[in-house]
């Protein structure tokens, strides 16, 4: 059992969804800054999250179709955050509003441990990739994010995957190629 799959079934068998969203390539739904406390489904298209530390860019996370997206600190904690999600190619998104999601999770014992069983996957994740990050060579860094998400490098660019990886587009493309 996929527990995202599960509660993104329940969202659409109870038509919770407030509206869908059509962002063009490049467009962003969310600058730094803002508050964004909404919760997105990736119907189409893909998207990236992403900070800017001294003019450079940072990905540190990816949505495409099927996925949930959100700015997580902000639809935490209700305050202005340093993210932005970009589209990266044209991209239909549907959204919640955090409290319509709320009374949804609070409505089931059920609902709520799937959203616990997501937030623990996601933690879990967060910290694998960090350990990567700081121990793992590039080469061991690209081969795990290809072992646990081959659809990324069918989606996503590879200067943003060489982001996301922290090294160059031509360390990535070296690897690649090897």
């Amino acid at each position: 059992m996929n527990p995202i799959s599960t509660l993104i079934n329940k969202i659409h068998e109870n038509d919770l969804w407030d509206e869908e969203i059509t962002l063009k390539r490049n467009e962003y739904l969310k600058v730094k800054g803002s508050i964004d406390t909404n919760l997105y489904f990736v119907k189409s298209g893909s998207l990236r999250i992403f900070v800017i530390d001294a003019a450079e860019e940072h990905t540190i996370r990816f949505g495409y179709k099927n996925n949930l997206i959100a700015a997580l600190d902000s639809f935490l904690n209700g305050k202005p955050s340093e993210l932005y999600i970009q589209a990266l190619k044209k991209t239909v998104i549907k959204s919640i509003r955090k409290q319509k999601y709320a009374n949804f999770i609070e409505s089931s014992a059920e609902h709520k441990k799937l959203w616990l069983a997501i937030l623990e996957s996601f933690v879990l994740q967060q910290m694998e990739r960090e350990r990567d990050i700081l121990t793992s060579s590039p080469l061991e860094r690209y081969q795990r994010v290809l072992q646990r998400s081959p659809q990324l490098f069918q989606e996503i660019p590879n200067k943003y995957i060489a982001s996301y990886l922290r090294m160059t587009p031509e360390t990535l493309s070296r690897i690649k190629k090897s």
